[in-house]
């Protein structure tokens, strides 16, 4: 019978493939670690990426934020401008009331009576004079009540000036009306 002896042929079909194998994996982990290396880098680069679209789009957020104190500073300036404007046609509108109020005066004063003074607070006015009788304040307040601007005259004091002397009627007094507007259906005088 031949003897063969096959152990040396698989020990080294054995180491054959321990070495294959060893090349296998060597090579395998030199793709791993470069699959990982550039994995890493496209990260990186994305990270990189974004980073720089938040830095931009940070920036744009700052401008944002100065446009809108830009425009609550607009907004602020224009309510300060609208209300002015409505002081300044209150004015305007103010100033032909009270030319109106100053002919009134006129219109309605009787012969005999003389102011000293006006004051005007809002819309109550304050009338200080001197009268030669009773019956021309009397008239002076039937005149103020019938004018459409005056209305509601209520006569606070009345004191003569000279009280030794019965038959001298001189007197001052003081008299309080409101300012009223005419309706649309009185005449504007």
């Amino acid at each position: 019978m031949v003897r063969i002896n096959l152990l040396p042929w698989r020990e080294q079909q054995r180491e054959e493939r321990k070495r294959q194998f060893f090349i296998a994996l060597a090579i395998t982990g030199i793709v791993g670690v470069f699959l990982v290396f550039i994995a890493n880098k496209y990260y990186e680069l994305e990270v990189d990426n974004q980073n720089i679209r938040n830095q931009y789009l940070q920036g744009q957020i700052k401008i944002m934020e100065n446009n809108l104190k830009d425009i609550e500073d607009l907004k602020k300036k224009k309510s300060e401008l609208l209300s002015r404007m409505k002081v300044i046609q209150g004015l305007q509108s103010n100033r032909q009331i009270l030319a109106r109020l100053l002919d009134q005066f006129v219109r309605t004063l009787p012969e005999g009576i003389f102011y000293t003074s006006l004051t005007k607070t809002n819309k109550k006015i304050v009338i200080d004079g001197m009268t030669v009788s009773n019956n021309r304040v009397s008239q002076l307040m039937r005149n103020f009540e019938g004018s459409p601007w005056l209305a509601n005259p209520n006569l606070t004091v009345i004191s003569r000036l000279n009280q030794k002397d019965p038959n001298d009627k001189a007197a001052k007094f003081t008299l309080l009306i409101d300012e009223t507007e005419p309706k649309d259906g009185e005449a504007i005088q």
